[in-house]
């Protein structure tokens, strides 16, 4: 998870310059709860004989989004920590200063809302966006690890 989740952000935040490679990170996000459906299912039928719980399954997704969390915000907080120089909020700000952009944001009355934004993120330290992004993954490993245990879930082996 950690890597998939590493790969998708380097591809955002170089795809801020190239629209390709936002796609690509993108489709890497909406991949991962395939791919963490694939590993349940490999557990599964690999380690435990074919047979699965709905517990054991939520359970295995979840601490696989737990340690993926972990590792990635680790990640995080050396992009932002060392990396990063203020490039994300630098061009999103250009972003936001371009022509259309602002007439856009207008148009829907989101330009308060959007310096608002701009504001908090530049107050934030690295470890806050780290554990920020954290919880995020957390709550939502947690979330996407009920249907998947739905689906992979087995009581019986056919076999």
């Amino acid at each position: 998870m950690a890597l998939l989740w590493g790969i998708a952000f380097a591809c955002y935040i170089a795809g801020l310059l190239n629209p390709i490679l936002l796609f690509i990170a993108i489709i890497l996000v909406f991949v991962t709860p395939f791919v963490a459906a694939k590993r349940l299912q490999m557990f599964r039928d690999h380690a435990l004989g074919g047979i699965i719980s709905f517990r054991r399954g939520w359970a295995y997704v979840a601490m696989m989004f737990f340690y993926g969390s972990l590792l990635f915000a680790l990640v995080q907080y050396g992009y932002f920590a060392y990396l990063d120089k203020g490039f994300l909020l630098h061009t999103m700000q250009s972003m936001m200063e371009n022509a259309d952009a602002r007439q856009m944001m207008a148009d829907y009355g989101m330009s308060t809302v959007m310096n608002e934004s701009l504001a908090q993120m530049r107050a934030m330290r690295p470890i806050d966006m780290a554990l920020n992004m954290l919880t995020t993954n957390l709550i939502l490993g947690c979330i996407l690890g009920f249907p998947i245990a739905v689906v992979i879930k087995k009581s019986q082996n056919n076999n």
